[in-house]
Parts: structure tokens; C-alpha cells; sequence
């Protein structure tokens, strides 16, 4: 979905599951009843809420958001209701909430399934006779507002485990909508990937159109998507703005991934053990109880002291090169030279002839 200069959101899909999904929100939207949306992590729940806003007949009046995850128990409260002045410490002034913000219009909740119980039931009040009080108040109010909420979580299950109220769950749920995962989405990531791409090149301001090469374009068709439009958003944007206005030939999907080599596991430092509460510390490792038992090869033997030597040095240096040279008495370059012998070879007491 994209969002036109006007505010009305606008779907980018073909696929049979997309525009199932269109069809069935652009019908609830004419209906003035709180609707669910459930979808993984990704898909588009704001702008699939803000869609059925505009789509309704609420479309010239307000559209508030709110991710309830977001504020602390305290502050959600406020945010929801508003509060009078000296409702609490801090509160020098009344403050309307969201529901008396969005009167007449839509308010949409991201994250339902964290709301604490005493916000369910203030908001069951409010759906079932459109009334709430404001903190530190004592008059109720009354407003018009649609509610449309969402998670990425089971609210049935988590009704069924007592973690939110059954009868709030019945009134939210006239209409309940499952945004497709993307990998359900099949023919959509070509289309998405090549929308995403030309706003990223006209954004830098290249010449042209961008170009993905045929691997590229594959890579992007088999990834299983588990962050969705989300994640495909910012994989193709990163793989435009590397290629610099060039034909796009390399994606990266973990922009975390290191291009330097791991430690030699010679030279990685052991685990710490977790220790018991009933257990006695264990003291530091003695270098020389890692030596083989005689009859032994010395040069065998002089490998395993000095790699062991190296792996406790880089554990006290936090892995600082220097440092850990300087707890063993060697320049840098010494040390350098014993690390890059150990980096190619690692010999265990084992391999001792």
C-alpha cells in the first residue's frame, strides 16, 4: 500500500489472497462497526486501518493511531481518556484524550493484545454505550468514535487464557481480517520490490529507472519474508542506494551479517559455565593443565601452551589486540605473528605424534 498526497492509501497488489483481502475490507468499511485486524509483524496494519478509514463515511473526519505498546500502563490510560487538572502529579491542565480527539472519526489501537484489564474495560464502556470518564473526573462524557484495532497476536486464545476480556473480544469482532503474509502473496513481490525501487531512485535523484538482473529479481521472489512488505521495503531501498543508479544485481537480506572472518576457534575464548546456586566457584584455568601427559611432542605440546596462552590473553583484553599482547610481555607485532600462525592451524594436544 502507498499513500497518495491527498491521504487516501492506496493498495499495490494482484495476488488472489491481496485482493480477497481488499474486497472484504472495502465492504466492512461502509459499515459502521468496529473491526480486528490480525497480521504478522510487517504486513500493513496502520495502512490497512487507515484504507478503511478513508473508505468510510468517517473519511472527512478524524483518524487517530495509537500503539498501545508504546506507553506505560499509566500513560495509556491518559493518552485513551484524558485526565482533568491535578488528576495526578504532573497533570496542570485538562487533556482531552484520543477517544474525544477522534469524535466522529475513526481511532485506531495497534498492539490491542498488551492492554492492561482495567483499559479493556473502560473501552468495553466506551462500545457499548459511547461514554467514558476522563481521570480525576466524575461526569461522564459522551463521544461517536469507530474503533478499529489490531495485533499481532491470537485474541481468541489469549481470551481463552484469561489475558483479555471475552466480552470486549465479542463486541471488537464484527469483522475480523487477516492481512495475508507476504509469502502468501504470490506474483506481489515483483511488483511491490519494482514500486519501492523507482521511489528509491527518484529519491537519489538518479537518472533513469532501476533495473534488477534476473538473480536479483529471484533472490528477491524465493525469500520467505519474515518481516513482510516491511522488510522488503527496506532490503530493496538498501539494495538501490548500493548500486548507486546501476543495474541492481546484489540484495542483502541481513544488512547485521559481518564481512570479517569469525575468531579461529583456537583463539575463541570457552564459555563461561553458568554457575548453581549450590555450586563452588571455579578458579581460573591454569595454562599448564592443558599441556598433554608425557611422553608428548614438545613442538605439539609448545602449540597447545601457546594457544592457550593467546585464547586467556584476548579473554582479559576483552579481544583488544594490544592490550592482549601486553599482558603476555610482546610487542604487537610479536603477537600479531603468533596470531596469524594459529589463525591457519589449529593443533590439539591429539595430534601430538
Amino acid at each position: 500500500m502507498s499513500q497518495s498526497p491527498q491521504g487516501i492509501v492506496e493498495a499495490l497488489g494482484h495476488s488472489d489472497a491481496f485482493l480477497a483481502f481488499q474486497e472484504r475490507l472495502s465492504l466492512v468499511a461502509r459499515v459502521d462497526r468496529p473491526v480486528i485486524l490480525l497480521g504478522e509483524r510487517g504486513t500493513g496494519k496502520e495502512l490497512a486501518a487507515t484504507r478503511l478509514h478513508f473508505l468510510s463515511r468517517r473519511w472527512e473526519k478524524p483518524f487517530l493511531t495509537l500503539n498501545c505498546a508504546a506507553l506505560p500502563e499509566a500513560l495509556l490510560e491518559s493518552e485513551l481518556f484524558g485526565h482533568e487538572a491535578g488528576a495526578f502529579t504532573g497533570a496542570a491542565k485538562t487533556r482531552h484524550g484520543r477517544f474525544e480527539s477522534a469524535h466522529h472519526g475513526t481511532l485506531f489501537l495497534d498492539e490491542a493484545a498488551v492492554m492492561p484489564p482495567h483499559v479493556q474495560e473502560q473501552i468495553l464502556r466506551v462500545v457499548e454505550y459511547g461514554a467514558f470518564e476522563r481521570l480525576g473526573a466524575s461526569d461522564p462524557r459522551r463521544v461517536d468514535v469507530r474503533l478499529v484495532v489490531a495485533a499481532n497476536a491470537d485474541l481468541a486464545e489469549l481470551a481463552r487464557q484469561g489475558k483479555f476480556r471475552p466480552d470486549l473480544l465479542d463486541r471488537l469482532s464484527f469483522e475480523v481480517l487477516h492481512l495475508p503474509p507476504l509469502r502468501c502473496r504470490h506474483g506481489d513481490v515483483e511488483l511491490l520490490a519494482r514500486h519501492f525501487a523507482a521511489r528509491m531512485h527518484a529519491e537519489l535523484g538518479c537518472p533513469g529507472s532501476p533495473d534488477f538482473s534476473p538473480e536479483a529479481m529471484a533472490a528477491l521472489r524465493t525469500h520467505p519474508w519474515p518481516g513482510n512488505v516491511r522488510e522488503l521495503k527496506n532490503v530493496v531501498e538498501r539494495a538501490v542506494f548500493r548500486a548507486a543508479g546501476k543495474r541492481i544485481r546484489h540484495v542483502d537480506f541481513d544488512p547485521f551479517a559481518s564481512p570479517f572472518p569469525p575468531l579461529p576457534p583456537a583463539l575463541s575464548p570457552d564459555p563461561a559455565p553458568s554457575p548453581s546456586p549450590d555450586s563452588t566457584p571455579v578458579p581460573p584455568r591454569d595454562p599448564a593443565t592443558a599441556l598433554p601427559p608425557l611422553p608428548a611432542s614438545f613442538p605439539a605440546a609448545l602449540a597447545v601452551f601457546e594457544q592457550t596462552m593467546l585464547r586467556n590473553a584476548l579473554a582479559a583484553a576483552r579481544h583488544n589486540q594490544r592490550r592482549a599482547a601486553e599482558l603476555l610481555g610482546l610487542t604487537y607485532h610479536a603477537f600479531r605473528g603468533l596470531y596469524r600462525k594459529y589463525a591457519r592451524t589449529t593443533p590439539h594436544p591429539e595430534d601430538s605424534p
